[in-house]
């Protein structure tokens, strides 16, 4: 038989998920539904927690751009679009996304494209400079960045 919880229970449950790490609201709901939260009562629980700033979304935003960017080594178009896929707004976004220093996101780029150097093999320049550049794409850099940061590599 499962335990019924009541709205005290839940809010204390879902305030204790927020605070062991940064949530947006859609992980929040997510956490609730599996917890066969009614709609009614999920909305209370999260408006009380948005009140209380366990959930703040631009700190989200900001904590997740530079997790996914330091450790996960992710360009600005992967981390962008996982934030998208949250249902967070855009200009939160985009303000997150400046956080992120010009200099080091290049410098990363390239140790990157470094160590993916030593991995590949290649006949011509141009086959080397494209498979590089497909990498870098699809760790979610943009390709201004990518073509720069490939001609200062030798």
């Amino acid at each position: 038989m499962k335990k019924e919880y009541s709205l005290e229970e839940l809010l204390h449950k879902a305030a204790s998920y927020c605070s062991i790490s940064e949530h947006c609201v859609s992980e929040v709901e997510e956490k609730l539904n599996a917890w066969c939260v009614s709609c009614d009562e999920k909305e209370k629980i999260i408006n009380k927690l948005i009140d209380d700033d366990f959930i703040n979304e631009k700190r989200y935003c900001v904590a997740f751009t530079k997790d996914k960017f330091h450790f996960n080594k992710w360009g600005k178009i992967k981390i962008s679009y996982a934030l998208k896929q949250k249902g967070l707004p855009n200009d939160l976004i985009n303000n997150a996304l400046k956080t992120i220093d010009d200099g080091e996101y290049e410098e990363m780029l390239g140790v990157i494209l470094k160590n993916k150097l030593k991995t590949i093999q290649w006949e011509y320049e141009y086959e080397k400079q494209g498979k590089l550049f497909t990498f870098a794409q699809s760790r979610g850099f943009e390709s201004i960045v990518i073509d720069r940061v490939i001609r200062t590599l030798n």
